[in-house]
């Protein structure tokens, strides 16, 4: 850039040599060496363009890289709370639009600083060098410009987080259309949704426009000051070539030089409008990289140790939001080698028990254990190597359904794959698709049923090979046929494991060693499925509303014990 802007300022100052000679006699020799010295400048300076612009690009490129690979990390060291609080489309729009945006400002910014400063501060020492007196009326006349410009700021900095916003609100709208695509035509909310897309799109073109016209009418004031300009300059130097006798050749060059600097003025004044939309981007970035890393990695944490598995709860207190508490000094026991079942109400904390002992969240007060070992002073990667996690809504990635049972294990060999899909009874429908092992899931496992979905899950969690399972109402979604078949791979899951079930539907758990009922909180009840239905309590209570008082349920799985 430095040598580009060198090229524009010595070619600017050889017009004055060029007219000089071109009124003598004996100068055309001269006029010859110039006329080559000033293509080879722009031959140069056209050298130096294309080595700064793809210098430039490719720093560029790599800016948006590794602005998109921070945010990346940083998302993924957030704990639970952090996504509760936002759409997923809002962090889709901070890794794309606005880290280009940060790219595009910083591009501006250097160019503006490595070349049209330089090319413009050049160009003024020619002017000042041919005349300065015409130099100080030109340069008097340019703050003006920047005054007018400067009023245009706000509004465009305004619609530019309007757009940013309404892409959001866009593709949020796409999301929810192709994922809730059987309720929108179910309910034919087609108009709804039509109307929602046509309010965002609206809303977008508005800014957008409101934006263009703020840095379009950025023209025709730097037109209008460059002219005044110009015109005090061409009347200052005509009278002095004239009247005064002054160098015609100095008055040609500083002319030219003034009006190479014209286009470099004027990017430069431009320069805090054309920057807005790049620094808003870069300030939704920054609300995102500024918010604390709550799973950020401890190196210096001991790694968990599961000798036999066994999970306490010590007045274990939490809540999603102040003042409404969800655990209320829980105390639970889930012994080694046996299934604990979490029961009660909605809302009582069961699904969030689970959670805590991921460490998706932090409790307020109490302690987690895992063979007396607080789970908050282990490494977090090693807790979650030891657990294998099950629930209702079963995550598919995209890829093949291969793909998604190795994620369990990674570098699993294509013979623990397959045996980890038989034991969870999914091998033979594997077998029944043409591709097999290798067939498309489709978008978050659309390609599959229910049942499928969670076998696949379960093939996953097998292939994990963990001490610890967490089943989060495996099978409440399921048919009854698909259910059977669940719950059969989830017997063989269990076995020799220390597993905790979450559930609704009390017939999947009767068989459990032990059933705690989870109630405001608190574990209220605590005992086999024959202890609790004798104790006619909060446990009879529920199992009667499901199967009436006196209904014998079917127990599944090999471990059901004749009752």
């Amino acid at each position: 850039m430095s040598i580009g802007a060198g090229a524009t300022a010595l070619s600017a100052w050889m017009l004055k040599p060029v007219l000089n000679h071109m009124v003598d006699g004996e100068g055309f020799k001269t006029l010859q060496y110039l006329a080559a010295g000033v293509t080879g400048l722009f031959f140069v300076r056209g050298l130096a363009t294309w080595g700064y612009q793809v210098v430039l690009a490719r720093t560029g490129n790599r800016i948006v890289a590794s602005v998109q690979r921070k945010l990346y990390e940083h998302l993924l060291q957030q704990d639970m709370r952090f996504f509760h609080g936002r759409h997923s489309t809002e962090l889709m729009t901070h890794l794309g639009g606005a880290a280009s945006g940060v790219r595009d400002a910083l591009q501006v910014v250097i160019t503006s600083a490595g070349r049209d400063v330089l090319t413009l501060v050049g160009l003024i020492i020619v002017m000042i060098i041919q005349d300065p007196v015409m130099a100080l009326i030109a340069l008097s006349i340019m703050p003006l410009g920047g005054y007018a410009l400067n009023r245009l700021i706000r509004r465009v900095r305004q619609s530019a987080r309007r757009s940013y916003a309404g892409s959001a609100l866009i593709l949020e709208t796409i999301q929810e259309t192709v994922q809730g695509i059987r309720i929108v035509k179910s309910f034919n909310l087609e108009a709804s949704m039509r109307k929602r897309m046509n309010d965002a799109v609206r809303e977008v073109e508005r800014s957008v426009n409101r934006m263009a016209s703020g840095q379009a009418i950025s023209s025709p004031i730097s037109d209008g000051v460059a002219g005044i300009a110009i015109g005090a300059v061409i009347f200052y130097g005509s009278w002095r070539v004239s009247i005064a006798g002054a160098d015609p050749g100095s008055f040609f060059s500083f002319v030219g030089a003034l009006l190479m600097a014209y286009e470099p003025g004027k990017k430069i004044a431009r320069l805090h409008l054309d920057i807005q939309s790049g620094l808003t981007g870069a300030r939704m970035i920054y609300e995102v990289l500024d918010t604390p890393a709550q799973e950020k990695t401890e190196t210096d944490l001991p790694n968990l140790q599961v000798s036999e598995g066994r999970i306490t709860f010590h007045d274990v207190s939490f809540s999603y939001r102040d003042e409404e508490p969800v655990l209320d000094e829980l105390n639970l026991v889930a012994e080694p080698n046996s299934t604990t079942a979490l029961v009660g109400p909605s809302g009582g904390g069961k699904s969030t028990i689970v959670a805590l002992i991921q460490r998706f969240f932090q409790p307020a007060d109490g302690q987690i254990r895992i063979d007396g070992q607080n789970i908050m002073d282990v490494d977090l990667a090693s807790l979650r190597d030891k657990i294998a996690f099950v629930s209702q809504d079963v995550f598919l990635f995209r890829g093949t359904i291969r793909d998604n049972i190795a994620m369990g294990k990674t570098g699993a060999t294509e013979d623990e794959i397959v045996d980890a899909a038989r034991m969870a009874n999914a091998h033979d429908f594997i077998m029944g698709f043409t591709s097999g092992y290798d067939t498309n899931v489709g978008e978050q496992g659309a390609q599959l049923s229910g049942g499928q979905r969670q076998r696949i899950a379960i093939a996953r969690a097998f292939l994990k090979n963990a001490p610890i399972i967490l089943l989060d109402e495996p099978t409440a979604a399921l048919d009854s046929e698909s259910e059977r078949e669940v719950q059969k791979a989830l017997d063989s899951l269990r076995h020799g494991r220390t597993t905790i079930v979450v559930a609704h539907r009390l017939q999947t758990i009767v068989n459990s060693d032990r059933i705690c009922v989870i109630e405001n909180g608190r574990a209220v009840e605590t005992g086999t499925h024959d202890e609790l239905i004798v104790a006619k309590g909060t446990y009879h209570a529920f199992f009667a509303t499901q199967f009436g008082e006196s209904a014998t349920p079917v127990k599944f799985g090999a471990s059901a014990r004749s009752h």
